[in-house]
């Protein structure tokens, strides 16, 4: 634009220029200087307008034109400042009115000084308008568009105001470093974190000094700085991220992670983790050890064993697998708190017993524990160890105005000899445990090769009993049971007995402990009493049948309705159901226990006390427990010639008698004990001298037979 408003002609030769005079060789050489300066105006990155003193255009360039979008055909030389202002008003690109605008410009442009100003126009964009004055009169402004440069600052400010925000919010202390190694930027919750000021931490400061700081103040324990820097740069070089955990004075522990920055230098932030390590430190101390004892748990144990038999070398060591005897009458007679207290008692025991702080003590869940004997030189040390346990633990246990009672087994396994492994150790400690407790309570057995054939027979029973339910190996044997006074038979007691086509017939001594441990005696049962209720629902009605009941069973929660469903399948009326429970159920006095004990009651299914004096507390289970029967266990009919036996068993009689308990003598194997009997008072009696064990179709004819007796007589 400004060369077209600029006269100007072209340069002639050199030659010609030599003929000419003086003017027109300055007339020439204007033109030239006119056209250099037309050029640069217009090749200026920002917008140009001269003014004269009349404030009208001399020259202006196209970036002026272009930041106003204005009409380079209205704005040429000789247009006046206020038409210009008026023509911006006319196309929308000014924000304000003509006189508006040069009401603003004004005191500039009369101030005849050097000024600048900004003008924003209708679509946003900031103009800064450079104004300087002319000596002859008039004036030049520059015009710069920087709407864009003003967005960028605006980011900028708003990202340091957003990186201050977050600095001063951030739950972590924070320390930028420089590529050269100092601090440039550290926020005020480093400062809060370790309770110093601004001036203790000045920036600028080097890592090591600041290491030196900390160590100086009393925050950090000892340090080796040198060390610590050396680990810094060259985790730093590898660009890698760094962790760790320090540990402060005030016992406090702090996670210390840098990290390097694009360009040079880190961040260093620090977190006050002590909770979280809290947190972790007893979430894996819980994973491997025992919640209620605090000893290690199995995992646990089977860690320090393999640690053990790493360093063992040759030195031989122990393992003893321990079982508490008795344990779950006590804990069903005085509740489960009763019993976890009893279960801390024994770990303090057992840990007391132990005399090396090598040598491990385990809880393995329930009443089972299992001890790491380290350091013995044979195996009469470890013999040592288990009596001295079993002299410990069975010493009684007195507490909140109680006094229980359990025992310990043990079965021990040697290191080398009895298994070069943990898995082979621990089994062969098993079964030296299982072998102690068939044979007897309170005692402790060493693995012995033969044990092993045991166990796998035991194995093999428990597989052979599962599978014989469905196989429907199982039937019923009847014994009757007489009432002494009329010599009838009134019912018939339904035993449980196994036809296996490998093992033949199996008696429940030997297989009812393993149908219990497994879980199995639960549908075993459910199944012998549908099986007895259907047969009894074919006797006289004046014939009951009684059936025994596992406490497990009853503990089941579903008791209830299966004696339900088995009355209401074979038509027997409850009353003719009699059920024999042990001790151990009347020691259950749950919630559970006592809603299904009356449930049956309220059935008018009748409740006999089964093997009655060779529990702890009978007299106190029929205070609480009304039953309808009471039988006496073999074992006082077997002594009953015997005058202290002979005592008890008239003194149970009486008892029943008071009470209005019916009493039944168990054993009965002789004319003398019968007699004995019924001069006590005794009303029912059953034993090999009524009738053995039989098929319910003997019992059939032996009731038919007594019905024809007593037609003829």
């Amino acid at each position: 634009m400004p060369g077209a408003h600029i006269k100007t002609g072209s340069i002639a030769g050199k030659r010609r220029a030599a003929s000419i005079g003086p003017a027109r060789r300055i007339a020439e050489e204007l033109r030239a200087q006119n056209e250099r300066f037309a050029a640069a105006v217009e090749n200026m990155s920002h917008g140009l307008c001269m003014f004269d003193a009349d404030e009208r255009v001399i020259i202006c360039n196209r970036n002026y034109i272009d930041i106003f979008s204005l009409d380079a055909k209205v704005v040429k030389p000789g247009i006046r400042f206020f038409d210009i202002l008026q023509h911006s008003v006319d196309i929308g690109i000014a924000a304000q009115s003509a006189g508006e605008l040069y009401a603003i410009r004004k005191p500039y442009i009369d101030g005849a000084k050097p000024s600048t100003y900004e003008e924003i126009l209708s679509d946003g964009r900031i103009i800064v308008i450079s104004h300087r004055p002319i000596a002859v009169g008039g004036w030049v402004s520059i015009y710069e568009d920087v709407t864009e440069q003003r967005r960028a600052e605006q980011e900028l400010k708003e990202q340091h105001r957003r990186f201050d925000a977050a600095l001063a919010n951030m739950s972590q202390g924070l320390l930028m470093y420089d590529a050269n190694g100092r601090m440039i930027v550290r926020n005020k919750r480093f400062l809060e974190l370790f309770n110093i000021t601004a001036a203790d931490f000045p920036l600028g400061t080097s890592h090591g000094d600041a290491l030196e700081r900390l160590l100086e103040l009393g925050i950090y324990t000892e340090l080796d700085v040198d060390s610590e820097v050396a680990k810094a740069e060259a985790s730093l070089k590898a660009t890698k991220m760094h962790s760790t955990y320090r540990q402060l004075t005030d016992g406090r522990t702090v996670l210390v992670v840098r990290q390097t920055m694009r360009g040079g230098g880190w961040v260093a932030t620090f977190e006050d983790v002590t909770e979280r390590r809290r947190v972790e430190e007893r979430m894996t101390h819980l994973a491997h050890h025992d919640t209620l004892t605090n000893l290690p748990n199995r995992s646990m144990f089977r860690e320090k064993l393999d640690q053990a038999l790493g360093e063992a070398k040759a030195k031989p060591l122990a393992i003893l697998s321990l079982d508490l005897d008795r344990f779950k009458a006590v804990n069903d007679t005085f509740g489960h708190p009763a019993g976890d207290w009893l279960l801390k008692c024994v770990a303090k025991r057992l840990q007391h017993a132990v005399r090396s702080s090598k040598d491990v003590v385990a809880r393995f869940g329930g009443d089972e524990f299992a001890i790491i004997q380290s350091g013995i030189k044979n195996a009469a040390d470890a013999e040592k160890l288990a009596k001295r346990i079993v002299e410990m633990v069975g010493k009684p246990y007195r507490g909140k105005g109680r006094e229980m009672h359990v025992g310990v087994s043990l079965g021990i396994a040697l290191y080398p000899g009895d298994g070069d492994d943990a898995d082979t150790l621990l089994t062969n400690a098993d079964m030296a445990l299982y072998r102690g407790k068939s044979e007897g309570r309170n005692v402790y057995r060493f693995f012995e090769a033969g044990m092993d054939a045991r166990m796998r027979e035991r194995r093999a029973l428990e597989a052979d009993l599962e599978a014989a339910l469905s196989k429907r190996e199982f039937e019923l044997d009847f014994q009757p049971i007489l009432d002494i006074g009329s010599g009838r038979i009134v019912g018939a007691e339904a035993l449980m007995r196994w036809r296996s086509p490998s093992r033949g017939l199996v008696s429940p001594e030997n297989f009812i402990a393993a149908a219990e441990e497994t879980g199995l005696i639960v549908q075993l049962g459910d199944w012998a009493l549908r099986k007895a209720c259907s047969v009894a629902a074919n006797w006289p009605r004046n014939m009951r049948m009684a059936v025994n009941v596992s406490p497990a069973q009853i503990k089941s929660g579903g008791f209830a309705r299966s004696v339900i469903s088995a009355l209401a399948f074979s038509g027997l009326s409850a009353d003719r159901l009699e059920l024999e429970i042990t001790e151990t159920v009347m020691m259950d006095e749950s919630d559970a226990v006592l809603k299904t004990m009356s449930q049956l009651r309220g059935l008018g299914v009748r409740i006999a006390l089964d093997d009655f004096g060779t529990g702890y507390s009978s007299l106190g289970y029929l205070r609480r427990f009304p039953v309808d029967k009471i039988k006496i266990d073999r074992s006082f009919i077997r002594d009953l010639d015997k005058r202290d036996t002979a005592a008890i068993v008239r003194t149970v009689i009486g008892l029943g008698a008071e009470l209005g308990i019916i009493v039944t003598a168990e054993g009965v194997e002789t004319e003398a004990q019968l007699d004995t009997l019924r001069k006590a008072g005794c009303g029912e009696a059953q034993g090999y001298l009524i009738g053995v064990p039989t098929k319910a179709a003997d019992i059939s004819r032996l009731l038919r037979s007594q019905a024809l007796l007593r037609q003829s007589g």
